[in-house]
């Protein structure tokens, strides 16, 4: 790629530079997964009495369950964001349940390229987009 032309993240892809389909800013991918993380310290809190492995348990549910019914965590889907395979088409079945286990381990979450995608998003073929 020339250096002199204008990069954004997601241009590789296809991807705008704003609005629709663009890729996230952080502060909405924060505020996704401190929404996520609440709501699973909340569950966890009601139903296994509130410790650590059943909070991180039910946060992992939560991404699994949301990414396949809806390509999106309650995080995701509440700030306007979604999974999308960079393919195109549909996010199938093995995305929405491997990326939440990387996401556990959170290194794979923190390796960030040009693009705002993570090694969990890397590994798995897909991308955060805008709704």
């Amino acid at each position: 790629m020339d250096s002199s032309e204008e990069y954004w993240p997601g241009k590789r892809f296809g991807l705008p530079e704003a609005g629709q389909r663009s890729t996230p800013g952080w502060n909405r991918r924060i505020g996704g997964i401190l929404i996520d993380w609440a709501l699973s310290l909340g569950l966890a809190a009601v139903f296994f009495g509130f410790n650590n492995l059943s909070i991180l348990a039910v946060f992992i549910l939560l991404h699994m369950t949301g990414g396949l019914l809806a390509a999106g965590s309650p995080g995701h889907l509440l700030m306007k964001m979604r999974i999308a395979p960079i393919t195109g088409g549909r996010l199938g079945i093995v995305a929405p349940i491997v990326r939440p286990l990387l996401i556990a381990l959170v290194i794979p979450a923190l390796l960030n390229d040009d693009d705002r995608r993570g090694a969990h998003d890397r590994l798995v073929g897909t991308i955060l987009v805008s709704r």
